[in-house]
């Protein structure tokens, strides 16, 4: 697509969805974590992700499968903080 050239649409794709996702992750970077580092990139984008792909649903359901998505995926202080040698 070509927006010098007023293309936003071709077909059903779209550039909304995008921006908006960069919407999203902007106002998190700015209003919530002031900083990200390169390490944990991956997990704000997925958070990020997660939270415009359930923004239709509502608190409970919301809640629920974050709840769900919880199940196995226990981290430890220091993983979190590159020693891998912790269990």
């Amino acid at each position: 697509m070509r927006h010098e050239a007023g293309e936003y649409l071709r077909g059903s794709v779209h550039t909304n969805g995008i921006e908006s996702f960069w919407a999203l992750l902007k106002r998190g970077y700015h209003g919530t974590y002031r900083n990200v580092s390169a390490s944990h990139l991956p997990r704000y984008l997925s958070e990020f992700a997660g939270r415009l792909n359930q923004r239709g649903l509502d608190t409970r359901d919301q809640m629920d499968a974050l709840a769900g998505g919880l199940v196995g995926e226990r981290l430890m202080y220091p993983e979190l903080r590159g020693n891998k040698q912790a269990s």
